[in-house]
């Protein structure tokens, strides 16, 4: 009888280290929800969607905290393509929220940028160069249009100009629901 004693109890010890191990091993940092919804969202880090970025949005919308039409630059389709993730159904933008905008560029006027820095310190991507007291410039393909620049400028040198919808941006529009054509 000692010896089954002894022998469950090494096979329980065993086991609990193997379990362990593989806790550790095998554990997922974070939900990976979230790292799924934030690979659909845009990544302009714009805080449009009252979110200060992304990653915050992508963990209130997996919470369930957050409707999945509050980001106006991943436009219609960012909310299609979360609805089809999520199992939910579509979701037009609501008063709310803002409404999306063409995708634009920020642009600098050379002759009025003083130099102060302001816009470089609140682009969260990196999109401006320039220096102190010196002029800067906006390096068109990194910016993402989420408009972060324009308002700390004392200047009002920062506008934001749509991109020209040429055939490498151009997308097919999404037909319209048949529900929402109805109207009551």
């Amino acid at each position: 009888m000692l010896i089954a004693l002894l022998v469950m109890s090494f096979i329980a010890l065993a086991l609990g280290a193997v379990l362990g191990f593989s806790a550790l091993k095998f554990r997922v940092e974070g939900n990976p929800l979230v790292d799924k919804i934030d690979a659909i969202l845009p990544q302009t880090q714009c805080g449009q969607c009252s979110f200060p970025g992304c990653k915050p949005y992508a963990t209130a919308i997996a919470a369930g905290e957050a409707d999945i039409n509050r980001c106006p630059p991943g436009g219609e389709e960012g909310i299609r393509k979360l609805a089809d993730l999520l199992g939910k159904e579509f979701i037009p933008f609501g008063e709310d929220t803002a409404a999306p905008k063409p995708k634009s560029v920020a642009v600098i006027d050379e002759n009025t940028c003083i130099g102060c820095t302001l816009c470089i310190q609140a682009c969260p991507v990196d999109a401006i160069a320039g220096a102190a007291k010196q002029m800067h410039t906006i390096i068109a393909v990194e910016c993402t249009g989420c408009e972060l620049c324009v308002a700390p400028c004392p200047v009002d040198c920062i506008t934001m100009v749509p991109l020209p919808q040429t055939l490498q941006t151009w997308k097919w529009q999404y037909p319209e629901d048949a529900q929402e054509k109805k109207a009551p």
